[in-house]
């Protein structure tokens, strides 16, 4: 029962924290990078997936929402065009992301899968740190907090704990906090 109390927290805190980012984005105010966005969903679909063949439990059924809700926001920052400026580093990042798929066929095993898509999700976050890096102020931290939060509650509902099943959940929080770190350290230096 504790399991899936972490589960559905972090489901809340899931909508939580993509509710007002999705407001942002049609107010304008947020831009986001539309292939970080479609690498992230792509990704963490395929995650969800090798987590539930791994007995990841209640603990992947946050993942599985967010999947959903990352590749909605992928949609809407397309459909406004808020940066869809696609570099070829984006599209060997999005090949790489759509290759762990037979990676996990070949080898049968999700681990190589999680291993790879862990590893496309932190470099999906490279067109977004770019551009807030250059752009600090259009990007949420409150987001990416929430995100930090989430990912700790994703951990702590895993009903069976494995590289497989822990291993994005937790370098995605990591992900996060560094990423708040950069853009608060922007923020600070260009006022």
């Amino acid at each position: 029962m504790v399991k899936e109390l972490l589960s559905l927290f972090a489901i809340a805190l899931t909508f939580i924290a993509f509710v007002p980012y999705i407001i942002s984005i049609g107010q304008g105010k947020t831009k986001p990078h539309v292939f970080s966005w479609l690498i992230w969903g792509g990704a963490t679909f395929i995650v969800f997936l090798a987590q539930l063949s791994d007995g990841a439990g209640a603990g992947a059924w946050p993942i599985g929402v967010s999947a959903m809700i990352t590749l909605y926001i992928a949609f809407l920052a397309y459909t406004v065009r808020a940066d869809v400026a696609i570099t070829k580093t984006d599209g060997f990042f999005l090949a790489l992301a759509i290759a762990a798929l037979p990676c996990w066929y070949i080898t049968e095993n999700p681990l190589w899968a999680v291993v790879i898509l862990t590893t496309v999700d932190v470099a999906g976050f490279a067109p977004t740190y770019r551009k807030a890096y250059k752009h600090p102020f259009e990007e949420s931290l409150v987001f990416y907090g929430i995100m930090v939060v989430r990912n700790i509650m994703v951990i702590g509902a895993l009903e069976n704990y494995s590289l497989t099943t822990s291993l994005f959940p937790a370098v995605s929080a990591i992900a996060c906090l560094v990423f708040i770190v950069m853009v608060r350290f922007r923020r600070f230096k260009t006022g």
